[in-house]
C-alpha cells in the first residue's frame, strides 16, 4: 500500500473521475439557474449529488476496500470519521455560489489520505480547464506542467485570498470585516474567489501568495489542495500558527517565507 506505482494509479483514477464530474458541472454551469436566496436548491443540489455519486461509484469499483468521505454523503448524515485506512475525501462542487452566478471559479476536489496524511490530490476547474494534481513526494502540476509557490517574502507585497463564508449573523460578519479591514493595511490586495480548494491551488502555482479560511465546510475543501500546496513547496498550517489539521475547518497556506508574518498579522486582530 502506498508504493509509487499504486499512488500513480490512484492519481490517474482520481483524474478520470474528476474529468467525468467536470463534464456534468460544465453542462449545468451554462444552464439558466433559478435558485432561491440562500437556499442552495435544485440545480446545485442535483449537480452536487450527481457528481459525488459518479466519483464514488468510479472509485469504489476500482478500490472496494477504501473508505469514502464526501460533502453530500456527510451532509445527509453519513459519518466523517477519518481513520488510517486509505480514504477518498471528495468535494464534488466547490464554489456553489460561483456556480449559481456563472462565475467561472468552480471545481471538483478529490483527495486521498493514507494514515490520515493527504497523499494524492486532484483539483479540477472544468470551466477554465485547469487540472491541478499532486502526489506526496512527487511534485505538483497544473495541466501536466510543474508548479511552485511564489518567492514573495514581504507580506505587504502579497496577494492574499480569504473567504466571507456563508453565515450572515452580525457576530460572524463583524469578525470578517474587522479582519479584512486590518489586513488591507498589511497586504497588497485581497481576493475572495469563492472556492477554498482553488485558493489553495492558487497558492501552489504562485498566483496567490497566501490564503486562509476559518469555519468552512469540512475536510473535503482541503484534502486535495493540501497535497498540491505541499508538493509545490508551500506550507499548510492553522491560521493560529498551529499544525494543519485536516478535520479542523481552519486552514492557511502560503509559501515558506510568509507563514510567520500572516500568523502575526492575524494574532494582532484577535
Amino acid at each position: 500500500m502506498g508504493d509509487n506505482d499504486s499512488l500513480s494509479e490512484f492519481l490517474a483514477s482520481a483524474v478520470d473521475a474528476a474529468r467525468k464530474a467536470g463534464e456534468i458541472i460544465r453542462k449545468g454551469f451554462y444552464q439558466t439557474k433559478h435558485v432561491e436566496h440562500k437556499g442552495q436548491v435544485d440545480l446545485v443540489t442535483e449537480t452536487d449529488k450527481a457528481c459525488e455519486d459518479l466519483i464514488f461509484n468510479h472509485l469504489k469499483q476500482l478500490y472496494p476496500t477504501h473508505k469514502f468521505i464526501g460533502e453530500e454523503t456527510t451532509a445527509a448524515g453519513g459519518a466523517a470519521q477519518l481513520t488510517d485506512e486509505p480514504t477518498w475525501i471528495v468535494d464534488p462542487l466547490d464554489g456553489t455560489t460561483n456556480f449559481v452566478h456563472g462565475f467561472p471559479f468552480v471545481c471538483v476536489s478529490i483527495g486521498l489520505t493514507i494514515a490520515k496524511i493527504p497523499t494524492v490530490g486532484v483539483v479540477y476547474n472544468p470551466i477554465i480547464n485547469e487540472l491541478f494534481t499532486g502526489i506526496r513526494g512527487k511534485g505538483a502540476f497544473l495541466n501536466g506542467n510543474p508548479i511552485k509557490v511564489s518567492s514573495q517574502s514581504e507580506l505587504i507585497n502579497s496577494l492574499l485570498a480569504n473567504e466571507a463564508g456563508t453565515k450572515r449573523d452580525k457576530l460572524t460578519v463583524d469578525a470578517c470585516t474587522k479582519r479584512i479591514n486590518s489586513l488591507l493595511f498589511k497586504v497588497r490586495s485581497l481576493r475572495m474567489t469563492g472556492s477554498c480548494a482553488l485558493n489553495l491551488c492558487g497558492v501552489a502555482c504562485g498566483r496567490l501568495d497566501v490564503c486562509f479560511e476559518l469555519g468552512f465546510g469540512g475536510p473535503w475543501d482541503v484534502a486535495g489542495g493540501a497535497v498540491i500546496v505541499r508538493e509545490a513547496g508551500g506550507v499548510m498550517f492553522d491560521p493560529s500558527g498551529a499544525d494543519f489539521d485536516i478535520t479542523a475547518q481552519r486552514v492557511a497556506a502560503s509559501n515558506p517565507f510568509l507563514k510567520d508574518a500572516l500568523v502575526d498579522a492575524l494574532r494582532q486582530i484577535e
